[in-house]
């Protein structure tokens, strides 16, 4: 049987009338890279914030490695269990780098001193530095080393490579994938850089108005989805009526471009039908599946 690190059953939260999580189930496997996506106000930052328990659902359940976020007498349990970088960068301000890699080290028996030692010195990090005085950058990689270092099962990660030039975020990436690798920790992380997504993650979820509206094996939802263009002979006088598994269309002249997720032989030949030069077929990237799924809901 499957063991899921997080597992979410119709989970729901409104603000007022707005709906943030509209019912939204999860299955992340235990030790893999999840990718989880969605635009701005898709409901990412609320499911993450339901899920550590900083804010309550409306409905639904959820689980974090086995334990219901519901039950209060094993939230400090799960806590130390998992490792978490929020989008904001939150930190103690008028602590130096120095003092919060102490304070936190105190409440982690699990503690990991050569996994810090490593981070600082890849990092650069400012000992007696303020994390008042630290830029965005300086504070993703402070967080980073404090959720890395804990020997945390699961790492909750909210975009953790904003503000982080090129080269450290190559260096970031190649660690959370070395990290799964020799540890088993599951990483469960939110990103707007979708090329980063697809570099490292194993499975995604799109979330779109608070459901997931794509889920599953990166490799299989790539396999899934395909490009068919169709050069046409001549215009079409009116508008084809697409079976089903065309998640978009886009037209340009006598050019049609249809990404496809089921069906594809119906639909290729369907395209057998119009009056075309050529038809072809290509692979699509995890941006082209999420610029298409989140336009056309």
């Amino acid at each position: 049987m499957e063991q899921w690190a997080i597992e979410t059953n119709d989970l729901r939260k409104t603000f007022g009338k707005q709906p943030a999580v509209a019912g939204l189930n999860l299955n992340v496997p235990a030790g893999c890279i999840y990718g989880f996506l969605g635009k701005n106000g898709a409901g990412k930052t609320t499911t993450i914030e339901m899920l550590l328990g900083i804010v309550k659902p409306d409905g639904g359940s959820a689980s974090l490695l086995g334990v219901p976020i519901a039950d209060a007498n094993r939230s400090t349990e799960t806590r130390r269990r998992v490792g978490f970088v929020s989008e904001d960068k939150a930190l103690y301000p008028y602590m130096t780098i120095d003092q919060i890699i102490r304070f936190t080290r105190s409440f982690f028996p699990e503690w990991q001193s050569e996994t810090e030692r490593r981070y600082l010195e890849m990092f650069e990090l400012p000992l007696k530095k303020k994390v008042a005085d630290l830029s965005k950058g300086t504070a993703s990689k402070l967080m980073l080393l404090l959720a890395l270092s804990r020997g945390a099962e699961l790492l909750v990660l909210d975009e953790p490579t904003d503000g982080l030039d090129p080269a450290v975020v190559e260096e970031v990436l190649r660690e959370l994938v070395a990290t799964v690798a020799s540890k088993g920790t599951t990483i469960f992380f939110s990103s707007h850089h979708l090329a980063e997504v697809e570099q490292i993650a194993d499975s995604v979820c799109i979330i779109d108005k608070g459901k997931a509206v794509v889920a599953g094996s990166l490799d299989e939802i790539k396999t899934q989805y395909q490009r068919i263009q169709i050069v046409l002979r001549s215009d079409l006088h009116e508008p084809v009526k697409w079976v089903d598994g065309v998640a978009g269309v886009r037209q340009e002249g006598r050019t049609i471009s249809l990404l496809v997720n089921r069906n594809v032989e119906a639909i290729l030949a369907q395209t057998r039908s119009l009056p075309s030069v050529s038809t072809e077929q290509y692979p699509v990237s995890l941006k082209e599946i999420f610029l298409e799924t989140v336009r056309s809901n």
